[in-house]
């Protein structure tokens, strides 16, 4: 697995903001999401940061703290917006990551980058995959992390585990993708964005 990623990512760059895929949606946005691709984006990057154990590569997530205004108690990947010292997504989510996580930049090797997601809130999301060396430990930001833990990067691939739902968002019928582990309910944006990974790495297969 761990060679075939780096295959499929090889070569790979951050897209402009404007260039955007949604998991699930074919052929051009829907009618809402096109609307949004007209007004400013705010650019913004995580890191899908693939823990490399000797048994098997897992992913390393967040929940988000109760207490935050936006997305309260969600499961995420740790990252934000790019800021005007950035000097890029890689940078930006590296930065964020060792502020809300305790990892230091050094432990990862970053391979690539998958496509732009865009939020609802008008987040166009660079996702960047890097590998981290394990052995370090965690440090949340008591501020913004409640939780850091680690899944299988098997179970998540897994398109058993994913679950395909409909929303409706002004006017507009839009897919979402729930993956639940354990008593953690990862949907929204992240399992969105880990449906688009796992489109990248087996692009043959349907999208779930």
């Amino acid at each position: 697995m761990r060679e075939l990623i780096r295959e499929r990512l090889a070569g790979t760059s951050p897209g402009a903001p404007e260039d955007i895929h949604v998991p699930g949606v074919f052929g051009d946005l829907p009618r809402m999401l096109q609307r949004m691709r007209f007004r400013r984006l705010v650019p913004a990057a995580v890191l899908i940061p693939l823990i490399d154990h000797r048994d098997g590569l897992t992913v390393l997530l967040t929940r988000r703290s109760d207490e935050l205004k936006h997305h309260p108690g969600q499961v995420s990947f740790p990252g934000g917006r790019l800021e005007t010292h950035d000097a890029g997504p890689a940078a930006a989510a590296l930065r964020e990551t060792e502020e809300e996580t305790g990892l230091k930049t050094g432990r990862v090797e970053v391979v690539g980058y998958l496509d732009n997601y865009l939020t609802i809130t008008g987040y166009s999301v660079t996702p960047v995959v890097g590998f981290v060396r394990p052995g370090f430990e965690y440090v949340p930001d008591e501020t913004e992390v409640a939780e850091i833990f680690e899944v299988p990067l098997a179970h998540l691939f897994d398109p058993a585990n994913v679950v395909r739902r409909q929303k409706r968002f002004m006017g507009v019928s839009l897919p979402y993708f729930e993956i639940p582990y354990g008593r953690h309910h990862i949907w929204g944006a992240t399992a969105g964005m880990l449906v688009g990974f796992r489109q990248r790495i087996y692009p043959d297969e349907a999208c779930p």
